[in-house]
């Protein structure tokens, strides 16, 4: 895959590389004693202190009704095995207002990367929402927050995790260290799972209906997530929201010969094709994926062979509206960031890995390769960084010395890559349905995201045992990555999440 990680921090495409070692046991993690006591005094950084925990009623209008909740802004403590303060993780909690009913759920939300910050989620599943990941979108507009009507909030309780090095949250130890004990796949689900079990306590909620969302590299989360507090921590969830995840990678797999790496993502481009044309149906996606499955594999499988070449190049073409000569080029293989260049090429324009049909100018047209970052990546960073820190600081006032870090690359290339059983999530999950009998998780994609394609995710909940079968299931919507940003899609899954939670 030739791509920068400007053009694909959020995609778990990323996760084929990722490893590292455990150094930390929960034991090594206790909530801060401190009260309001400046981290910076308590954990001897030079860092300026973080304010302590602050809070600010607000109102929105969500299906007719107006809701009064509380918005609250704070960091918790990370602690080495010696007690030592390490790092402190930021949250941004909404609480409904009222007499407490302890059967309301709570609910954790991470988004990926790695090194993404959960402002995505944040504006997708909270009271409030700022547009952005849309054709047309322009990171200059006013960044107006608005009440969300594809908010979460009147059947749950919502708590935005923003891990170290992302948003406001850091660590307090040299740099060489940080990487060590923070940027790995097992250091992240240690430390992170332990946020979560100290914030249930902080708040008096370990007996409340559970439940993790994640977004991207969050949805590949969520399975390790919730298996470490099930088994770890003795925090049972009652259900699993994974977002455009990419829960297994075939990053390692020759694409000259798996076929897995363009099955994945042929239905992807197809559909975006499908809506340019408003022929986006369900039994339209059904009959792509028939063919993916079926006819396609096989005749990728024939290598050079001429008459599986000439079905390849005709079926695919017409499917996904390329030309010929460069379909049979690629020998029926889409290479994502190749495809994104070829289908807009007549236009002057790029395609996004996010959402295909999400266009920017080409400022490099006759360029060998792609010389400018992805076009919604490029596009977000402005609008929702101002509209997060606006409200953390102005609206919550929450005010620290800091910058805020949307998208870290530093986090991103300072992630532990490795082999094996890290690069993939799918075994967690098989293993939560299996734990609890009662568990759910509800796996959502849009049709357009090339960097986290859905039918990766259909061939792996196919595959899950029959006693799985009713409790993992699998929602797709109009859209790319961010599908939620487009306001019937997001109604759609709000719809979906409400069905799994149990919601009137």
């Amino acid at each position: 895959m030739k791509q920068s990680f400007r053009a694909g921090l959020l995609a778990l495409v990323a996760v084929a590389a990722l490893s590292g070692p455990g150094l930390f046991a929960p034991s090594a993690f206790a909530q801060d004693k401190g009260g309001d006591k400046p981290a910076a005094e308590k954990s001897g950084s030079d860092l300026p202190a973080f304010p302590g925990e602050k809070s600010v009623k607000q109102t929105t209008v969500l299906a007719g009704k107006t809701l009064t909740y509380t918005a609250t802004v704070g960091a918790m403590p990370v602690r080495d095995e010696k007690g030592k303060k390490i790092a402190e993780v930021v949250y941004t909690a909404y609480t409904l207002d009222g007499p407490r009913d302890p059967k309301r759920p709570i609910t954790f939300a991470f988004n990926g990367g790695p090194g993404a910050a959960s402002v995505y989620l944040n504006f997708a599943l909270g009271p409030k929402r700022v547009q952005f990941g849309a054709e047309g979108d322009s990171p200059s507009d006013f960044s107006k927050l608005d009440d969300n009507p594809a908010s979460w909030l009147d059947f749950t309780d919502l708590v935005f995790i923003d891990p170290v090095g992302t948003g406001f949250s850091r660590s307090l130890i040299p740099e060489d260290e940080a990487k060590k004990r923070f940027f790995g796949v097992k250091q992240d689900i240690d430390y992170l799972s332990r946020i979560v079990f100290d914030y249930l306590v902080k708040s008096d909620r370990l007996a409340a209906p559970k439940y993790l969302v994640g977004e991207s590299y969050g949805g590949f989360r969520g399975p390790r997530l919730a298996y470490t507090l099930q088994t770890d921590l003795g925090v049972a969830v009652k259900g699993v929201v994974l977002v455009s995840p990419l829960l297994t990678s075939a990053g390692r797999v020759s694409q000259e010969i798996s076929p897995l790496p363009a099955m994945w993502t042929l239905p992807s481009i197809a559909a975006a094709k499908l809506e340019r044309e408003g022929k986006l149906t369900p039994e339209a996606i059904k009959a792509v994926e028939d063919y993916t499955r079926g006819e396609y594999m096989v005749d990728l499988m024939k290598g050079a062979d001429p008459a599986a070449l000439d079905r390849l190049t005709a079926k695919v073409s017409a499917m996904t509206g390329l030309d010929p000569t460069y379909v049979r080029r690629a020998g029926g293989r889409l290479e994502t960031q190749s495809f994104l260049r070829e289908a807009f090429r007549d236009k002057g324009r790029l395609g996004s890995r996010y959402d295909s049909n999400v266009t920017s100018l080409d400022p490099f047209p006759f360029a060998p390769e792609q010389e400018v970052n992805d076009p919604i990546l490029d596009a977000i960073i402005a609008p929702t960084t101002s509209a997060i820190v606006d409200f953390t600081t102005r609206v919550v006032g929450w005010k620290p010395e800091a910058r805020y870090e949307a998208l870290s690359y530093k986090v991103n290339g300072q992630w532990d890559r490795g082999r094996g059983a890290d690069t993939e999530s799918v075994t967690d999950l098989r293993k939560i349905v299996s734990v609890d009998p009662k568990l759910k998780v509800l796996i959502v994609h849009g049709y357009n995201d090339l960097s986290c394609p859905f039918f990766a995710s259909r061939l792996i909940v196919d595959a899950m045992p029959a006693t799985a079968q009713g409790r993992v299931t699998l929602s797709n919507y109009a859209g790319g990555h961010m599908f939620y940003s487009r306001p019937d899609s997001g109604a759609a899954f709000r719809k979906d999440v409400m069905a799994l939670y149990g919601a009137k």
